[in-house]
């Protein structure tokens, strides 16, 4: 790899997103030519119930020559190590991915899968997608101007009564040390709320929270990739989606720093619309009346 590559133009928000779609669009070709063809003994376990297929590795690739085509001097961080861009740390926009965001669904034929692709520079998230691989419908967004599913705006939900909330979430299937600390959690919520909804593709959960589908979601272990297109989704449609530090709860040894963007660090999240944060926030880190 050399030290330098050439320079791409000046991205606006425009382009980033033009360039995004056409990635997401491309990898979602790949997830429907080969829905019921992948043979199971193909799968890989990156861990307990954490499936990683081919069709993962070639929505990566197609998504990352995508955008490096267009844009050959930005970064990469994405879910399956996919490495491009040589101005590492250095370079104007870094594109984070999940080339397939549910796979365990997409291996299964549960059509909640999607890709998910955010930008970030120097000031934080900037330019996300997200798209429903297995329905067509797409979410994103740019920093200050707003949220769009299939490009009508959209917003956070404005109740304000936890009891009437309907809450998303993940189960931690790669923490299952902090499983009794959950389950502890999903008590309180389920006493607290009108219900819990658990789909299995966080960046789905987080736009529906976006446009009013959902009104709160916690989940106790993400990555960067699995949230970072979502978050800006949320926050450009009115919402709150931050890290959550839950008092005793041991997730492991995140390394300092790390690399990781800005306030999205792997651990917990919880997102909310501006009404409910305060209170559901107590509700999940163990207040409220039992």
């Amino acid at each position: 790899m050399p030290d330098t590559v050439p320079e791409s133009p000046p991205a606006d928000d425009t382009s980033l997103l033009e360039a995004a779609r056409q990635a997401a669009e491309k990898a979602a070709v790949i997830h429907a030519d080969a829905r019921g063809r992948v043979d199971p003994s193909r799968w890989t376990a990156k861990g307990r119930s954490d499936f990683v297929t081919e069709v993962d590795v070639d929505s990566e690739q197609a998504i990352v020559s995508t955008l490096m085509e267009r844009f050959p001097d930005h970064e990469v961080l994405a879910e399956e190590g996919t490495e491009a861009g040589a101005n590492v740390g250095r370079a104007p926009v870094r594109w984070i991915i999940d080339p397939l965001d549910g796979t365990t669904n997409w291996l299964h034929g549960y059509p909640e899968y999607a890709v998910s692709i955010g930008a970030e520079d120097a000031d934080g998230l900037r330019a996300a997608i997200v798209l429903n691989s297995a329905t067509g419908e797409l979410f994103e967004a740019s920093r200050g101007a707003g949220a769009r599913r299939d490009g009508e705006p959209i917003q956070v939900s404005e109740l304000g009564d936890l009891n009437l909330a309907l809450v998303g979430t993940g189960f931690p299937f790669k923490k299952l040390n902090v499983l009794p600390a959950y389950l502890e959690t999903m008590s309180r919520i389920l006493r607290a709320t009108a219900g819990i909804r658990r789909a299995g593709a966080a960046a789905l959960d987080l736009c529906d929270l976006a446009c009013g589908r959902l009104d709160c979601f916690w989940e106790y272990w993400l990555m960067p990739w699995d949230v970072a297109a979502g978050a800006l989704i949320v926050r450009e449609a009115g919402g709150t989606f931050e890290p959550l530090e839950v008092p005793g709860l041991d997730t492991g040894t995140v390394e300092p720093g790390g690399g990781w963007p800005e306030g999205l660090a792997p651990g917990a999240f919880i997102g909310a619309n501006a009404a409910l944060m305060a209170e559901f926030r107590t509700l999940v880190t163990g207040g409220l009346p039992k």
